[in-house]
């Protein structure tokens, strides 16, 4: 299913049916859309895996929170949470380290 992208890296809307993966960030003036609107909305489109990230606890670290979509029931089922280090193998094979640095750590 890895194939490149029909449209120039500037393109800022994609079909629904193109995307393999919906990453949203949470933001303080859109928290209730990027948790519940955003992902009923990209289910319902069919696509197939969903991550949201925010920030959390008092030190405000990063979580991802990873979603596979069940396509008979059309939502998505959790199946991962990362604090630390973000390490799935779909729709990717991926293992990222998100935990933050200070930037005298850099």
């Amino acid at each position: 299913m890895n194939r490149p992208a029909s449209k120039p890296p500037t393109s800022t809307r994609f079909q629904a049916a193109d995307l393999l993966l919906a990453v949203e960030v949470v933001s303080p003036d859109s928290e209730s859309r990027d948790r519940d609107t955003k992902p009923r909305k990209y289910a319902a489109a069919g696509i197939p895996y969903f991550w949201l990230v925010e920030m959390a606890g008092a030190d405000q670290h990063p979580v991802v929170r990873v979603y596979e979509l069940d396509p008979l029931s059309k939502t998505y089922a959790l199946s991962g949470i990362h604090h630390d280090q973000l390490k799935v193998t779909v729709p990717y094979d991926i293992d990222i380290d998100i935990t933050l640095g200070t930037l005298e750590q850099l």
